[in-house]
This record gives C-alpha cells, structure tokens and sequence, in this order.
C-alpha cells in the first residue's frame, strides 16, 4: 500500500498545478480589468489618484488594460513568465504600498496571493495546458 502512494504521488506533475493557478489568476484578471474598463479610464485614474498612485491618469489605464489583456494571455497560457513578472511587480505594489498601510492583513490576503501566483508563474512557467508549453515543446524537441 505504502509503495503504491509513493509511485502515486511521484506521478502527479507539479505543471498541472501551475495550470490551475494560471487560470484561476488569468479568471480574476479579466474580470478586475473588464470592471476597470467598464467603470471608464476616468474613474478608474480618480480612483488610483485616491490610493496615492504616482501619475494615476497613465497607471490606472495600464493596469486596468494589463489586467484584461494580460488576463486573457493566462488564460491561454501565452507569456505565462512575463505576465508573471509585470503581475508580480503590479501586486508588490498593491500588497505592500497600497493594501496594507491602509486595510491591513485582512484587506491585503487577496493581493497578496496574487503576488504569490504570479511569482509561481515567473518561476515555473505557463504549466500544462497552454501555448507556452506546447510551443516550448516543440522547440525544445
């Protein structure tokens, strides 16, 4: 019995996970940024202005546009380590500077495993199921 866990667990490939913090991430991404958008680039640069943003007329349209779009390229799994990398820089930033001076811990655990997912993506990839993996496959084959 014991054998048959440990073949078991050295046969689930940690990528799958990856896959299902990437959609997840990509999920909440389109729908932060769709939000944004709909609310309109004014409201949403009054709104990064109030957080104390620096230049919230140019960061709150980038955000909110990195979110839907950067949120979909997750989905399918496109420049899964990039998008981990401007994720993880936008969520230092939201975690650290904005959240948690003003809401502290309980207003920040969202950000903050966002920043955590992010940095996943950064390190380990698009995981399974994305163009990322099949096209770094086939280059690497």
């Amino acid at each position: 019995m014991r054998r048959a866990r440990i073949a078991i667990a050295h046969s689930l490939d940690p990528a799958w996970g990856v896959a299902a913090v990437r959609i997840v991430m990509g999920l909440i991404f389109v729908t932060a940024g769709w939000s944004k958008i709909a609310n309109g680039f004014g409201a949403v640069a009054a709104n990064f202005g109030k957080m104390g943003m620096p230049a919230p007329g140019i960061t709150g349209p980038f955000i909110a546009l990195l979110e839907l779009i950067g949120g979909a390229l997750l989905l399918a799994g496109i420049a899964g380590r990039w998008l981990g990398l401007l994720f993880a820089v936008e969520f230092v930033v939201a975690t650290f500077l904005v959240k948690l001076p003003s809401v502290g811990w309980a207003g920040a655990r969202l950000d903050a495993m966002l920043l955590a997912g992010a940095l996943l993506i950064f390190f380990a990839g698009s995981g399974r199921l994305s163009v990322d993996d099949v096209w770094l496959e086939r280059r690497r084959a």
